[in-house]
């Protein structure tokens, strides 16, 4: 019972999707409504509006790593094994991808696995984050930089502690990422994605 209400609990932390109430909160159009449509801290940073984006991408990854951190930490206590933290990761996770408080219209979630990694393993999710970055400033695509992240996420956490539960957790979240990038694909393959510092979006508020 204590792991189906960590999940439940997890899947609604999941849900504040943090690009539509800072927008709300900084007078900004809805980012489901502008750009790529999407409600993450990308599309925000194309309002033009940089504090704005931060914000959202630290309340994005925050919420992602507040889930992980308060099922591995109060896990003895409740009774919370290995598996019952890999499922709350992959509902904080879906919960970002499809809110239930906005309508299951949700983001890519990069942030949020950037955070959920982290509640894993401070290193797992710095040598992820590093990886984006390096891929982000080599190229210039933040789409790119999330797919590569994606696919070496998992081999980091299988070389740090081998296969396991929460091995299976990244598993799922690097494939769901990737899917949910598939129209990026699409734009890299033919050319037609936006790069990082691009002017920002036509936003009517």
């Amino acid at each position: 019972m204590n792991t189906i209400l960590a999940v439940i609990a997890a899947y609604l932390i999941g849900s504040l999707s943090f690009a539509v109430v800072v927008s709300k909160l900084f007078g900004l159009a809805d980012p489901r409504t502008y750009g790529s449509k999407n409600p993450g801290a990308t599309n925000v940073l194309r309002s033009g509006n940089k504090a704005a984006a931060v914000l959202t991408l630290l309340g994005d990854a925050v919420k992602g790593w507040l889930a992980v951190w308060l099922a591995s930490t109060y896990a003895v206590q409740f009774g919370l094994d290995d598996g019952s933290v890999a499922l709350v990761a992959v509902a904080v996770f879906l919960g970002h991808l499809w809110p239930v408080f906005f309508k299951f219209v949700g983001g890519k979630g990069v942030a949020t696995a950037a955070g959920v990694l982290i509640g894993i393993n401070i290193w797992l999710g710095v040598a992820t984050l590093a990886t984006w970055m390096i891929v982000a400033f080599a190229f210039r695509y933040s789409s790119l930089a999330a797919l590569i992240a994606a696919i070496f996420a998992p081999l980091y956490y299988g070389f740090l502690f081998g296969p396991d539960v929460k091995l299976l957790a990244v598993f799922v979240m690097s494939g769901l990422l990737i899917y949910r990038h598939s129209q990026n694909i699409a734009n890299l393959m033919n050319g037609k994605e936006s790069r990082l510092g691009s002017k920002k979006a036509n936003v009517k508020k």
